[in-house]
């Protein structure tokens, strides 16, 4: 698979109340890396960098910078003020606000090697822009009540990676334009009212032009996020999914309940800042792995972290060791080699699915996610596999172990975050066909295709397009 090469367009469901045109809305998404080779260094950098702002102790409202493969880079063209101007911001399961680089700003890149136009937000020339003082409700929101504080102050906000990016500005209100979803199939254009915050100031790589984008939009939990002020308003339900087809580039990511296929849920571990929930046990070829009964909770972190803005899959080391070793004893006389000094490899001509064993994860309330060998293992080149379970202990900045579930394990599937059930699900699914979202008001059910929007997207040669229906996910990010 080449990770480089999948291009999505990117739907969000917005199921309005009777006070409120009813409706679901699309976003325009096109992968951050379209038709960009990068390296398994670069695919382990970006885990790096995600894991230093999910590994700290300060909880900030943080963008995510990640890997061709991700939702979490994949990124939206969105109109947002009156006249409409299109941004192509980030999409991030990891953070919390949406943000845009403003006219005026110190180190905002001017242009992307990504192939789009970058545009300077400026709040003046929207007819529909208002500013938010620091005593607006929504700054106490975001960042708790701000001293000081007096008529006429902005409301600023302040983002630091784990890499030691950073972008400051202050919030502004102004509408976010996108497409309501008014049929099975078919769409109308439409617009919510969102404060977001508008860039002055960036550093590290959010300044350079490699990776350039105009923004980050933050589907987080909490108050701050966009999924949060729609849902406030009456204009979404907090359930969302998403399904990342890994072989063919299909996907679906939709805010709304799902109808079909139907989906059984695990509860959200409380009181933790990303989507935790609690593993059981590990087998491997149906064998369970022997492994201690708590060796899926660290310290504060409870639990295991799903994350589709991380790439690979991490277990603490004694959970990662015996592992490794139960897969590989079906292929003893396998000659293993490093490559890029971070990934275990290996020459195999046959079939991997034949060769190696499925990895089964069991979950509270007997919920069990299967991974087959064609999964945890990717092809570099012909013939030569490398295996993407990695050691949590051995790649994380502070040294510390975590259990970390990202797209190595999470695509084929339909994954459904339901935040008013405080649960998550998954079943095995064609992420290149359709599914059925039910529409709150009028009680029909859509039905929304993978493919539904490519006709008008434009695309380079060998890229494949497909429909996403926007999930809304409650990643925190943190630093050191």
């Amino acid at each position: 698979m080449d990770l480089g090469r999948w291009v999505l367009c990117f739907c969000l469901l917005a199921l309005f109340l009777p006070t409120i045109v009813s409706g679901n809305a699309v976003f325009r998404v096109q992968h951050k890396f379209k038709g960009r080779g990068k390296s398994l260094d670069a695919l382990r950098a970006h885990d790096t960098r995600r894991h230093g702002r999910i590994l700290s102790a300060v909880d900030l409202p943080l963008g995510g910078n990640g890997h061709p493969s991700e939702a979490g880079l994949y990124f939206a063209k969105i109109g947002i003020g009156t006249p409409s101007k299109d941004y192509y911001v980030q999409v991030d399961t990891g953070s919390d606000i949406l943000w845009v680089n403003c006219a005026g700003c110190d180190r905002c890149p001017t242009k992307s090697d990504l192939g789009v136009d970058l545009t300077l937000y400026d709040m003046k020339a929207s007819t529909t822009s208002d500013a938010v003082g620091c005593d607006d409700n929504f700054c106490s929101l975001y960042d708790g009540p701000l001293p000081g504080c007096k008529p006429g102050l902005q409301c600023l906000y302040s983002v630091l990676y784990g890499d030691g990016s950073s972008t400051t500005g202050y919030f502004v209100q102004d509408f976010v334009q996108y497409n309501r979803i008014s049929g099975n199939f078919q769409t109308t254009p439409t617009n919510g009212t969102v404060v977001f915050g508008c860039g002055n100031k960036q550093s590290g790589e959010l300044g350079s032009s490699s990776e350039a984008l105009d923004g980050i939009l933050g589907f987080g939990q909490a108050n701050s996020s966009m999924l949060s002020q729609l849902a406030s308003s009456g204009k979404v339900k907090k359930v969302f999914s998403h399904c990342l087809d890994n072989v063919d580039g299909g996907g679906i990511f939709a805010i709304g309940e799902v109808v079909e296929p139907k989906v059984n849920i695990t509860p959200l571990v409380q009181n933790q800042a990303h989507y935790n929930v609690v593993m059981k046990e590990i087998e491997v070829g149906g064998d369970p792995l022997d492994v201690p009964s708590d060796a899926f909770e660290s310290g504060d972190r409870k639990g295991t972290i799903i994350d589709s803005g991380t790439t690979l899959a991490y277990f603490p080391q004694e959970v990662y060791v015996p592992l490794i070793e139960k897969i590989l004893s079906q292929q003893p006389d396998l000659r293993l080699h490093t490559v890029e000094q971070a990934f275990t490899c290996f020459d195999y001509t046959g079939n991997v699915d034949d060769g190696f064993p499925t990895v089964t994860l069991h979950f509270d309330k007997s919920i069990s996610l299967t991974v087959y060998p064609h999964e945890y293992l990717f092809q570099v080149k012909e013939f030569e596999w490398c295996i993407g379970w990695q050691n949590s202990g051995a790649q994380t900045k502070d040294g510390k172990d975590l259990t970390l579930l990202g797209d190595l394990v999470l695509s084929n599937k339909l994954v459904v975050y339901d935040l008013e059930k405080q649960g998550i699900g998954w079943v095995e699914y064609n992420c290149s066909s359709s599914i059925k979202v039910k529409d709150e008001r009028s009680g029909s059910v859509f039905r929304v295709g993978a493919h539904d929007l490519s006709s008008s997207y434009s695309l380079t040669s060998g890229s494949i397009l497909i429909s996403l229906l926007l999930p809304i996910a409650m990643l925190h990010s943190f630093i050191y």
